[in-house]
Formats: structure tokens, sequence, C-alpha cells
């Protein structure tokens, strides 16, 4: 198996649309890192351009610290798994197993011996010699996967396998992908658009947005640790409450965030890590207030408000703090629309991001794990100016379509 590395990988397509923005990532070897982006989040394009299937405007491929931006696609010794199983419809399954160590003109023992293993570890036995047509969707995605695991590369590419199957499948594969990463001790890149799908699968989760890189870090780390305010809503469920238009002031006994329904008083914990609270203190700088539902429960608490959204026997219920602000909690009992709850938060979990760029403002604590990759440590851009060079390529390419 090997490590991968991607240095300062830039994508800008012929139309002068970006793909990629200066992308910098480290996949240790036998690691499974997932990147977790919706759609055009750039994450297809690293798989392609990993495997050299496409070509970077800039910047370079590492795997095992050989440079490989410039070899062709056979020479990197790297497997990829697309999002719909591309299978041959003529030859049967052992045959389409095979295929690829046939081409390598390996020995009849040798593609027996693979063949027969890789079609127990992902339970094709029963259908080794029908042909694609006659088999289920589940088993056709497994008859891909196995493809690309046969001849054992360096590293295995996976963009969206599960896509497109039905919720009983996905968990199916799921658990599949998951076990034989585990026991091939392999390193493996999956794309996905599913949260959920990240969060069970990744030893650590790349976050993309537009081709922006905003977090790479382990689940728990982007949950409590969040880079920003996107990663911190796309991470949890339910998702995250924002405060907006919030402001920290001095009070008597400490610093305060008021914002228009109320304020909340910051606990030392959160103060300690507001390096630079003094500078936002009383003057006139906005930020965002981020709480989790599940660090909001109906108590004794300093946030008031009034329940619009309660179904029978479920955790979380929905308030309003404020004619424009709704938060959701947790609930401990069933509550009827209209009733007034007043919120106890855990504000030791509390998030603040700058209103501006959308940054988280506190610094990590001793609760952060460290993981020892250089990419962990990676700060995002800020809002505007990410979206001054996202649109900005938005503009070049509608400039290229009137030429």
């Amino acid at each position: 198996m090997a490590s991968l590395k991607l240095s300062n990988l830039d994508k800008v397509f012929p139309s002068g649309e970006r793909a990629l923005y200066d992308v910098n990532l480290e996949v240790r070897d036998g690691e499974f890192l997932v990147i977790l982006g919706g759609e055009n989040s750039g994450k297809s394009t690293v798989l392609r351009l990993t495997a050299g299937l496409d070509t970077e405007s800039d910047g370079k491929v590492f795997i095992d610290g050989k440079d490989v931006t410039d070899s062709d696609p056979k020479d990197r010794d790297i497997a990829m798994v697309f999002k719909s199983a591309t299978i041959y419809p003529t030859m049967n399954v052992f045959d389409n197993l095979a295929y690829s160590l046939k081409m390598r003109k390996a020995p009849a023992a040798l593609v027996n011996e693979r063949v027969k293993v890789v079609s127990a570890v992902l339970g094709l036995d029963e259908v080794l010699y029908r042909k694609p047509k006659t088999l289920t969707s589940a088993q056709k995605q497994r008859v891909a996967l196995g493809r690309a695991i046969v001849r054992e590369p360096r590293v295995y590419l996976l963009d969206d396998p599960l896509s497109g199957l039905d919720d009983k499948l996905r968990r199916e594969l799921l658990s599949v992908i998951i076990n034989l990463q585990a026991r091939m001790k392999a390193t493996f890149v999956y794309a996905t658009k599913n949260v959920n799908e990240a969060m069970t699968m990744g030893t650590r989760i790349a976050v993309m947005k537009n081709g922006f890189l905003q977090q790479s870090d382990t689940p728990a780390n982007l949950y409590d640790y969040p880079a920003n305010e996107y990663v911190a809503f796309l991470v949890g469920a339910p998702t995250i409450n924002f405060i907006r238009d919030a402001e920290i002031v001095a009070g008597e006994n400490g610093y305060l965030a008021q914002f228009k329904g109320g304020e909340i008083a910051l606990p030392e914990s959160i103060v300690k890590r507001f390096e630079n609270i003094a500078a936002y203190a009383g003057s006139g700088k906005r930020v965002t207030l981020g709480i989790r539902p599940e660090d909001a429960k109906s108590g004794d608490g300093e946030i008031k408000g009034k329940v619009v959204k309660a179904e029978n026997g479920a955790n979380y219920a929905e308030c309003e703090i404020a004619p424009d602000i709704s938060f959701t909690f947790a609930a401990d009992k069933e509550y009827a629309a209209g009733a007034e709850v007043c919120l106890s938060l855990d504000k030791d979990r509390l998030h603040i991001f700058d209103a501006e760029t959308r940054l988280t403002l506190l610094a990590r604590d001793a609760g952060y794990a460290e993981s020892g990759l250089p990419d962990t440590h990676f700060k995002p851009l800020g809002f505007v100016e990410e979206e001054s060079i996202y649109y900005g390529s938005k503009v070049a390419k509608a400039q290229n379509k009137r030429k």
C-alpha cells in the first residue's frame, strides 16, 4: 500500500471556470480518508487528478513520496471505482474480476487464486459464473469493487460508489467497504455527499465546497472544532443553530454575547479560547453564535422562546427566540405549539464565528485530538475572499462563452 500527498492542486477548465483551488491533502499509508462535499464541490475532480484521468492546471501528486504528476494512469498503480458499476456486460463475474490481471499477463494460477479470494470476501461465490444482466444493483457494485481490489493496487479511489442505491443496499455495501478496508489495511480515498456515510467510514474527513478545501480532520474534531460556519452546519444532525448579528460586550462580571432577543454570558472556557476577544468587545464587529441542538435543553436557562414546531415522540423541538431567529433544542417531553420554554445551554460547547469571514474565532484547547498531519492545521479562506475567487471564475466562463 502507499501514502498519498496532493500539493497545491488547481484545476481550471478551458472555459475559465475553476474546479479546484490550492488543495493540499495528505493520506497516510492504510488510512481511510473521506472527501465530503455536495455537487460541484470538487471531490470527484480530486480523485480524477489523483488517478491521472484529468490533468491539473497546477500542483503535484505524490505517491509514497514519488512525484507522479506526469505519470500515465496505468503507471500510478491506482484503482478507481465510479458512481455507477462499470463492468463488462458480455463477461461473467469471474471474467470481470479477472480482467485486469489477465491484461497484465498474470499467471493463471494467480488469477484463479485472487478471484476466488475476492469473490469470497465480497460474497460473490454464488454468482461467479453469471452475466451482469442477471445481477442485482448491489451485486453489480460488489463486482465493480472486486475488479478494483483483485490486483491489489497501492491506492483505492472510490467516487460515491453507493450513489443511487436504496437505503438498505447502501447500508449493506457500506458495511462491506468498511470491513474490506479494515481487512486489507489499504489506503482508501472515498468521495461522497452523504454526511452519515462520511462520519461512519472515515478515519479522517476532508470537507470541500466549490472547489475549496474547508477543513480536514477526524469526524470528532470536525464536530467539536469546526473551522468555519460551513463545516459546523454540514457536520451534525439536527443541524447547528446559528444566532447571527450578535455582538461581544464587556459586562461587570465578564463578557457577554448580545443579540436581538437575549444575551449569553460567556464562560471562562470560551473566553480563554477567544484569542482576540478584546478586539471584538464593544467594537461593533459582529459575530455569529453556534449552538448545537443537543447542547440546548429546557430548564432554568437564559434564553426564552415560544415553541413553533414539536412532533409527538420526537427528540427535538423548535422554538422562536426572536421574530426571525428559530432555535432547535433537545426535547425532554412533548410540547404544544405556542408553549413558552426557557432554554439551558451547555455554554462550554458554544461556537463563535466572525460574521464577515465566517471563520471560527475560538482556538483549539486540550480537548482537541491531534493527528499530526499538517493539513489538519489548514485554515480556509474567509467567505468573501472565497466567493470572489469562485464567482470570478464563473464570470470568466460566461465571458468565454460570449467570445
